[in-house]
């Protein structure tokens, strides 16, 4: 018995509706023998294209589940930092950290070879090795306060301490950063956060303090949050997407937004347009926002759309892999050397000769495409709810209704080919998640969304996290703004 497989299930199909065509050419069947027949050949036709697509396994690589690693995005001349490694660090250090630097000199006394005194003669160059060590230098400050009798009224007067020195004890701008860095940034857990600074100062600080930090940068980053949305809403192009996040034993979203250096999550119970009207970034920006065709983005009209190439090129391979369509296969060609050639362009754009060329390409692959694709069942009358299509179907009509959003990146300088910026952002999102399952609250989890998106902007500007935390929480960040 011979192998089936979707190729020779393909061809066996197109050989049947050959030789029904040439039946029907010659006149050798009746008419309603013919009119049976057809309607048979498109039942078969959409329920193998079903067929295909359900037997074929979706992957990171034919589908938009996310991948754990997306290649470089060059299409967009806005890109955070300039190689592929990331800004390097401004190398600003914060005023409780230093280096010491010693450097001890070998001298030569005499001649391994011969035995001659050296110890006169004039060195001709140095070989330098070097060793770096880290010692732990727990820093201890006291104040203390004199306590006066007046001889006059007999009153007490106490000195006044400074600022920040509010109770008996407290703890320094460099313990807070480096708790909440490694809460933040580093996913690591209270407890293990509480050996690890204990092994360091000997000095057991509870899991309430450390909440209190977190709170406390929360608060002191209001106003580099609202500055980073004025931010976003002069950009030329944004990065919007969203992921799932447990608060509460209950599902919520992360939205992000970015652009340039500028990276904000926020917080929402929904992923739908109330999320977004309440984020209230898109409902006052007029450029274009760039996303993975979620409807909830489309509904926007006072501003322009630039899909996810990424996306677009995972589900044609899925089409090419289920159903072999020559349409999605030419499709994805296409978009893929048009991507190329934009981002070799120091301009990021095509000609307008070469946008026309390309838009023609585009609209002939979908007009023939159609031909390709089974037709869509009429609806019944007193049918409810939406007609059943195949993936392939579904991604024809899109890419034939955005056609111009599918497109901008070819046109426009400012819109990336790819929606990776935003879903590079959210990544490490979903890392907390798995390390701590979930927020019990969604006081930090809000919290945790405003100091990461603060230490990634920060990040992308060069700074060390750790001079970034304590330049929010002393204030001076404001008057670097300022």
């Amino acid at each position: 018995m011979p192998t089936i497989n979707k190729q020779s299930l393909r061809d066996e199909f197109d050989s049947l509706k050959l030789e029904f065509k040439k039946l029907s050419a010659n006149g050798k069947m009746p008419v309603e023998t013919r009119s049976l027949f057809k309607a048979m050949l498109i039942l078969f036709e959409v329920l193998m294209a079903v067929f295909m697509e359900k037997t074929t396994r979706k992957n990171s690589k034919n589908s938009s589940k996310p991948s754990s690693q997306t290649g470089k995005d060059e299409s967009a001349k806005t890109r955070v930092g300039g190689k592929s490694k990331g800004l390097s660090q401004n190398n600003q250090q914060s005023n409780n950290t230093r280096t010491k630097v010693t450097i001890k000199k070998i001298k030569v006394v005499d001649c391994e070879t011969c035995g001659e005194d050296l110890s006169k003669t004039k060195c001709d160059k140095h070989e330098r090795r070097t060793i770096i060590d880290i010692i732990f230098e727990k820093k201890v400050t006291h104040f203390d306060s004199e306590i006066k009798t007046c001889v006059n009224c007999g009153e007490q007067t106490k000195g006044r301490f400074p600022g920040g020195v509010s109770g008996p004890l407290q703890y320094g701008a460099g313990i807070k950063a480096y708790m909440l860095n490694m809460l933040i940034a580093h996913m690591m857990s209270l407890n293990r956060i509480q050996k690890l600074v204990k092994t360091i100062i000997n000095q057991v600080i509870s899991e309430a303090t450390m909440l209190k930090y977190v709170l406390q940068l929360h608060l002191a980053l209001e106003n580099w949050e609202k500055t980073a949305i004025n931010q976003l809403l002069n950009s030329p192009a944004i990065h919007v997407d969203e992921t799932s996040m447990r608060v509460d034993k209950k599902n919520h979203w992360i939205h992000v937004y970015s652009s340039g250096n500028v990276t904000l999550k926020f917080l929402q119970p929904g992923r739908g347009i109330e999320a977004i009207e309440n984020i209230g970034i898109i409902p006052r920006y007029n450029g274009v926002i760039i996303h993975d065709c979620l409807a909830a983005y489309l509904s926007y009209n006072h501003c322009k759309h630039g899909l996810c190439g990424s996306h677009l090129l995972r589900e044609l391979t899925f089409i090419v892999d289920s159903n072999g369509y020559k349409w999605a296969s030419n499709m994805k060609s296409l978009l893929s050397e048009t991507c190329k050639i934009v981002s070799k362009r120091e301009e990021k754009i095509l000609t307008e000769s070469e946008y026309k060329n390309v838009q023609k390409r585009y609209r002939n692959i979908l007009t023939r495409g159609e031909k390709e694709l089974p037709p869509i069942p009429k609806r019944i009358k007193g049918q409810r709810g939406r007609i059943a299509k195949t993936d392939a179907q579904n991604l024809w009509e899109r890419l034939k209704e955005h056609e111009e959003a599918v497109l901008l990146f070819a046109k426009d300088p400012d819109v990336a080919f790819t929606n990776n910026r935003a879903e590079r952002d959210l990544r490490m999102s979903k890392v907390k998640q798995k390390v701590s399952g979930c927020f019990r609250s969604g006081q930090f989890a809000k919290a945790y969304c405003r100091i990461s998106s603060y230490l990634q902007t920060m990040a992308n500007e060069g700074y060390n996290p750790l001079v970034a935390i304590q330049l929010a929480l002393s204030g001076k960040l404001y008057a670097k703004m300022g």
